[in-house]
């Protein structure tokens, strides 16, 4: 089965290679030199950042097996990560409004490094601090700089097309291209070099640490709300005000939760999935592979951004309609190919037909966080950017804990299922978004034709 794996790889590099190479002048934006050099160091930031994370990723829940944990366990351990994202994220984000976004990134990185070391200790306790913190830095991570990049893009009095420039290429670097390369050279730390499955997080401390000194020597500060009179709780209140206010943030709030929550859930679920008699498989190369599909989703929503037509609102709909039927598949495949009961030299048949659906999903992830990121610029306020961004994280974080807690009660299909379920759900939703920002412009034209047959008897006389 290795030749499968090393098939389906290279026929995914081929195609995000032809689909970057063809790219014509309808396909790019012009932008300016001092544009240029802005967007540059953001992304050498934000791929180093994400290499912290992804370095860690393929490992997480096999390192915690290595140590004796169980499933239900390492189910525990991971609710205390989202768990943590969910006490806490929304308090973190507010002060990065408030104290400063680049003060917020710089806590990311020295969160996430104490949350690497504790990786070293077996025991149970020492681990579960390792989750709370890193459910800290995650919450930063998802918010702080996507909204430190907002704010100053903006300053600076760049365009506005520019910034979906900078999310696509971010997320083609730092959630593909970067996750290839995090992916195989963690394979090869713990594979190749025989470093242990702690390797991986000593590598992402040390990436964090380079990042941390860039972002402190290169970037200015910037705030949400400068207002000094205004505490947490205030902050709290506007955020939420705002969300009950407008029926376009809340449905984005909404969408985003539903996603993120099953793609959450499918991190923890593909490795079980794909190994159910625990099977040796390659992490490492396997993650590579879905970060490549990932990489080819952001390849192909540059694409759509860069023209002004089909809308991110629109195609959207189709995309959550396809994640939907990718993780549908291990439900389908174990209908029609009969799971193994014993554990066999590598991936199954069922395993490998998975794959193919698990590939789907991720290229569905990477057109999903650039498009996100576009609308999340266009409507969320900018004085609570970084509040409102991190309570749209209360409601996925709720979900996974939900699914994480009743890992044992359920199979991994209906799980599966779950997921499948709540992505058609976030499908129905993104249609309503896209009805109700057509509102306007349908509105404006008709109070026009009002005005115009109004004028019509004046004209006459």
């Amino acid at each position: 089965m290795e030749v499968f794996y090393y098939m389906v790889f290279g026929v995914l590099g081929l195609i995000v290679a032809a689909l970057e190479l063809s790219k014509n002048n309808k396909d790019r934006v012009t932008t300016s030199q001092p544009f240029t050099s802005f967007k540059n160091n953001y992304l050498l930031v934000y791929s180093l950042m994400m290499a912290g994370d992804w370095l860690q990723g393929p490992y997480v829940y096999y390192l915690y097996t290595t140590y004796g944990y169980g499933k239900g366990d390492i189910g525990q351990l991971f609710i205390a990560g989202f768990g943590s994202s969910m006490l806490f994220g929304t308090i973190v984000g507010s002060l990065a409004d408030k104290q400063g976004r680049k003060r917020a990134c710089v806590t990311y990185c020295i969160t996430y490094i104490l949350s690497c070391m504790t990786k070293h200790s077996p025991h149970y306790k020492v681990l579960l601090l390792g989750r709370v913190l890193g459910g800290i830095a995650t919450s930063l991570l998802f918010s702080a700089f996507e909204s430190w990049l907002v704010a100053e893009h903006n300053k600076r009095g760049f365009e506005q097309q520019w910034l979906s420039l900078t999310f696509s290429k971010a997320i083609f670097l730092g959630n593909g291209l970067v996750a290839i390369i995090s992916g195989l050279f963690g394979n090869f730390l713990v594979d190749t070099v025989s470093l242990g499955p702690v390797a991986p997080f000593d590598a992402a401390a040390c990436i964090l640490a380079i990042g941390m000194a860039i972002i402190i020597s290169s970037w200015g500060e910037n705030y949400g709300d400068p207002s000094e009179n205004k505490d947490l709780l205030s902050q709290f209140k506007g955020a939420a005000v705002a969300i009950a206010s407008d029926e376009k943030i809340a449905l984005l709030g909404a969408i985003q939760s539903l996603f993120e929550g099953s793609m959450y859930t499918f991190v923890f679920l593909w490795t079980p999935a794909l190994s159910p008699n625990d099977e040796e498989i390659p992490h490492g190369f396997i993650f590579a592979t879905f970060m490549l599909s990932s990489m080819l989703g952001s390849s192909f929503a540059s694409r759509l951004m860069a023209r002004s037509s089909p809308r991110v609102e629109s195609y959207m709909q189709i995309v959550f309609l396809v994640s939907a039927a990718s993780l549908l598949l291990p439900i389908v495949t174990n209908f029609f190919i009969a799971p193994p009961e014993v554990k066999s030299a590598g991936m199954s048949l069922g395993g490998c037909v998975q794959l193919l659906g698990f590939c789907a999903f991720e290229g569905c992830v990477g057109i999903f966080w650039p498009s996100i990121m576009k609308m999340r610029s266009q409507y969320i306020p900018e004085e609570a950017r970084s509040t409102i961004m991190n309570f749209f994280r209360i409601p996925l974080n709720i979900f996974v804990c939900i699914v994480l807690y009743n890992v044992n009660a359920f199979p991994i299909t209906i799980m599966f299922g779950m997921c499948s379920i709540f992505l058609f759900v976030a499908s129905v939703l993104q249609r309503r978004l896209l009805v109700i920002t057509d509102k306007p412009k349908s509105e404006n034209w008709t109070s026009l034709k009002e005005r115009d047959v109004e004028t019509e008897p004046l004209n006459d006389a």
